[in-house]
C-alpha cells in the first residue's frame, strides 16, 4: 500500500514548490496471528484432557497476554471469540475481534497402561471398540469450511 501526501515532500530545486511525499506501508506476517480485515485469527493446540476438562490458557495478543477460557467438552474445530482484541478499524477507532481456533491433539503413541486406561474410560462411558457414527450433513460445518476457503 502506498499513500501519497501532496506538497509534503522536499522543496523543489531553486526554491520551487514542495514535491509529494510517498509513504509505503509493508505488512509482514505475524508469527502466530493471521489477519482478515480487522479480525485476527490464532490457532490453539490443546491436549485431549484439557479439552475434556476445560482449562484457562494465556495467549499473546497485540496488547500483550490475555487469558482465554476453554470450556469443558470443547471439540476440535471450535472457536473462541475474544471481543475487541483484533485490529483497529480504519477511520472508526473501534477494534475487531480475535478468533481462537481450537485444535484438540489426540494421543498417537500410548504405552500399555495408557491404553488400558483409555479402554477402561470407554467402558465406563458405555462405548464399544470400533463403534462409529456417520452423521448427516451439518450445514454449519460446511459454512465454516466454505468461509475458511473464501468461497
Amino acid at each position: 500500500n502506498r499513500i501519497q501526501m501532496s506538497g509534503r515532500g522536499e522543496v523543489g530545486a531553486g526554491g520551487g514548490p514542495a514535491g509529494d511525499l510517498y509513504v509505503e506501508i509493508v505488512e509482514i506476517a505475524h508469527e502466530t496471528l493471521m489477519r482478515d480485515g480487522d479480525t485476527l485469527h490464532l490457532a490453539l493446540s490443546i491436549s485431549m484432557v484439557a479439552a475434556t476438562l476445560g482449562t484457562k490458557v494465556k495467549i499473546e495478543t497485540l496488547d500483550g497476554p490475555t487469558e482465554v477460557e476453554v470450556k469443558p467438552g470443547t471439540q476440535s474445530g471450535a472457536t473462541i471469540t475474544v471481543k475487541g482484541k483484533g485490529m483497529t478499524h480504519l477511520r472508526r477507532g473501534t477494534r475487531g475481534d480475535l478468533i481462537v481456533h481450537v485444535e484438540v491433539k489426540t494421543p498417537t503413541k500410548l504405552n500399555k497402561s495408557e491404553e488400558e486406561l483409555m479402554r477402561k474410560f470407554a467402558e465406563l462411558r458405555g462405548e464399544k471398540a470400533g463403534e462409529v457414527e456417520i452423521k448427516d450433513h451439518d450445514q454449519s460445518f460446511f459454512d465454516k469450511l466454505r468461509d475458511a476457503f473464501g468461497r
